[in-house]
């Protein structure tokens, strides 16, 4: 064999030249590529505050934990998604590295492949050899050891950061967080669970103050408004860290047209046609990773339930964002059943799951309640798939029903129901603002119609008018202006308008809401007889007693021809009539010694039906006591007015206005009978208390005051 060769290797080539046979045998050993972080000694985050906000007390201990000789220690900054705990961890950085003579290391501990690279740059930083982190990284050493060897041995004191470990079995199983006296170390973590931090000092980090809120958008954008008007946006974003340096950076960058702080709260709520998660996510930089992003942050924690195999959590989660960012109670989530999805049998852990990766939290206080923040519920809610969207307002639906009653009893309610008010809301709202299926937007109208009758019977009016007017407003966007659900929130805003002394406005919604019940409804149906009673009870203070008269015998002879003369429905229109022989006007009726005979008979119907404490039956006595009083027969009229009066405080609370009607009635008895001490004892209680619950301008109060004036001076004229 004979010629010349020509040949060239590169790299790990080789070339083998032979006139006869050869055999060659070789062994490759190389050492596998490793890509790590390009600092450990500058911390790897996003936009920094211009200034760290409230946090006092938080910074003041972790100053202390970095000063010279202090070590062995490590502290877990935990908290939601977007709390600000990496910018307390870069403000500590850069304390540590600046005034306190330590070196800083800094370590993205969000997965384990960031976590094994950073650490083994840290061993680099300190030391280790090229020898020893190509074993470690081939797995001949145990690379944590290699680690915290180099770490104690260190001739610096040290700050080491691990930043965003929201895994922490990637830390226990690894080995990779321990302590040494050369340093010391802070985690920053969602997990709030203390048994993954043995031996650590945990740090809980919520939302801001409201003033600091409004500052972090001030420092971002100093000119785009008050101060007054950054902390309504930063009330609008629940102050949370993360939301408040999106607004900032959105309101610091805008160029061609600047928003100021009152358009960004008008964008917020819907004026800019685009959602406010998308919005808020406007502001970030350009290349933002997900945890600086409100659409993408709460996922990466989901992401990892599911991997632990709780992927009930996403589903537990979305249907808590059909409430809202208040208090939630835990009651409500008996029962919570989405099939596969979610079987009740899982509610426990999924709850759990949650609490741990700070997603909700625990509330203490009379009734036990979970709080979700008001942006993870929006975000959630935005980036629930749409066929799912009705079964869980349909499950939500279910669970108030289930909690709300659908008859209150008069008086104090449940704390539980009370504490509903802001998640009816919500539900309702979210629904409408999703164009959800009719049905669905019926039952989610019919909790918050629940929800009106038990403030209202709980004697706060006020607050039942502000929640039947924002119901009644969001329910007539989303169906019809007569939907017999509308129709029934209009006559909540009428009897709400007429317990706070507001007749007139009273009568005309009464007025309009009877012409459509008859219209849509007909004649005879119940929420017509509804209205025509409602109406009824205004009438005479607007001088109009004949018409109440006539409307009362409809609405008693409609529900007794439908239900019966016993029915409850029946005795309260019948009961309502003979109320009517005490109205001042009264003495014009040509059948009022008539009516005011169907008194003990209302009485004894309501006793049969409902017992003599019920408030019905202490209403009907109450009720013909007044009507006694007035045709001066107040001997007969006083053992009513004792009974009713003694019932009510049995059963109802001193300043109930119920309790206070029957004061009222006994003042007037007992005045009538020469007992005018005892009289005035009654009206002065009646004053205080409907100046309490009413206030000095309210008509009935007023009324109170002539009342007492008149007790007083039957007082003066007999001594």
């Amino acid at each position: 064999m004979s010629g010349a060769y020509d040949a060239r290797a590169d790299g790990h080539g080789r070339i083998y030249q032979a006139s006869g046979d050869q055999h060659i045998v070789e062994h490759h050993h190389h050492a596998p590529e490793w890509a790590g972080p390009d600092s450990v000694r500058h911390p790897a985050v996003g936009r920094t505050p211009v200034v760290l906000r409230d946090r006092v007390g938080e910074m003041d201990r972790l100053r202390a934990a970095v000063e010279p000789g202090v070590g062995n220690r490590a502290y877990v900054l935990h908290g939601m998604g977007g709390c600000g705990k990496t910018a307390v961890a870069h403000a500590l950085f850069r304390h540590a590295t600046g005034h306190s003579g330590r070196i800083g290391l800094w370590v993205n501990a969000s997965d384990p492949a960031s976590l094994r690279a950073g650490m083994l740059a840290v061993a680099a930083d300190r030391g280790a050899t090229d020898s020893e982190l190509t074993g470690a990284r081939s797995g001949l050493r145990p690379a944590a050891d290699l680690v915290w060897h180099y770490l104690d041995a260190s001739d610096q004191p040290w700050l080491l950061v691990l930043d965003n470990a929201d895994t922490p079995a990637v830390l226990r199983d690894g080995g990779w967080l321990r302590t040494s006296p050369k340093g010391i170390v802070v985690v920053t973590t969602r997990q709030a669970a203390a048994h993954w931090w043995p031996g650590a000092e945990l740090l809980q980090f919520g939302v801001l103050p409201r003033a600091d809120a409004a500052l972090v958008l001030q420092d971002l954008a100093p000119h785009a408004g008050s101060a007054e008007e950054a902390a309504q946006v930063a009330d609008r974003l629940g102050r949370l860290p993360l939301a408040l340096t999106l607004a900032g950076g959105f309101l610091a960058h805008q160029i061609i047209d600047p928003w100021n702080l009152a358009d960004y709260r008008h964008g917020l709520d819907g004026g800019a046609d685009v959602h406010p998660i998308e919005l808020l996510d406007r502001g970030a930089e350009a290349g933002t990773d997900s945890r600086q992003l409100l659409s993408r942050t709460w996922q990466l924690s989901l992401d990892a339930l599911s991997a632990q195999g709780l992927p009930e959590a996403t589903a537990l989660l979305r249907l808590l964002a059909c409430w809202a960012g208040d208090p939630l109670p835990l009651t409500l989530l008996s029962g919570a059943d989405l099939g596969a999805e979610l079987h009740p049998s899982r509610v426990e852990p999924a709850l759990r799951g949650l609490l741990d990766h700070s997603l909700t939290e625990l509330v203490p206080g009379r009734v036990r309640c979970l709080r979700v923040h008001g942006i993870l519920l929006d975000s959630v809610a935005r980036a629930t798939p749409d066929d799912q969207c009705d079964r869980l307002a349909a499950t939500a639906t279910r669970l108030l029903r289930a909690v709300l009653p659908e008859v209150p009893q008069r008086g104090v309610q449940d704390p539980a129901v009370t504490l509903l008010a802001p998640h009816v809301t919500a539900h309702l709202r979210r629904a409408v603002g999703r164009s959800a299926a009719p049905d669905v937007l019926e039952g989610a109208a019919d909790c918050v119609l629940r929800l009106v009758v038990a403030v209202h019977r709980s004697g706060d009016y006020a607050s039942a008018l502000t929640l039947a007017n924002e119901a009644l407003a969001l329910v007539t966007r989303g169906l019809a202006v007569d939907n017999v659900f509308a129709l029934r929130l209009r006559l909540r805003v009428g009897r709400a308008l007429f317990r706070l002394g507001r007749f007139e406005e009273s009568e005309a919604v009464y007025e309009q809401a009877l012409d459509d019940c008859e219209r849509v409804l007909g004649a005879d149906d119940p929420d017509t007889l509804e209205a025509c009673l409602r109406l009824a009870l205004v009438l005479p203070h607007r001088g109009r007693l004949p018409e109440a008269m006539v409307l009362r015998r409809r609405a008693a002879q409609g529900r007794e021809a439908a239900l019966g003369r016993s029915h409850p429905l029946t005795l309260i229109a019948r009961k309502y009539i003979v109320e009517v022989a005490g109205s001042p006007a009264a003495a014009a009726l040509p059948d009022r010694d008539d009516i005011l005979a169907m008194g003990p008979g209302v009485i004894e119907d309501c006793r049969s039906a409902t017992g003599d404490d019920h408030p019905m039956t202490l209403g009907a006595e109450l009720g013909y006591a007044s009507a006694l009083a007035a045709v001066e027969r107040a001997a007969e009229a006083l053992p009513h007015a004792r009974r009713a009066l003694s019932g009510y405080e049995r059963i109802f609370a001193p300043d109930y206005p119920l309790l206070l009607n029957a004061r009222e009635s006994l003042g007037i008895v007992l005045n009538a009978l020469g007992r005018h001490a005892d009289a005035v004892e009654q009206g002065e209680m009646l004053v205080e208390g409907r100046t309490r619950v009413l206030g000095p301008a309210h008509p009935w109060t007023v009324h109170a005051e002539g009342l007492l004036r008149t007790f007083r001076d039957g007082a003066a004229a007999s001594t």
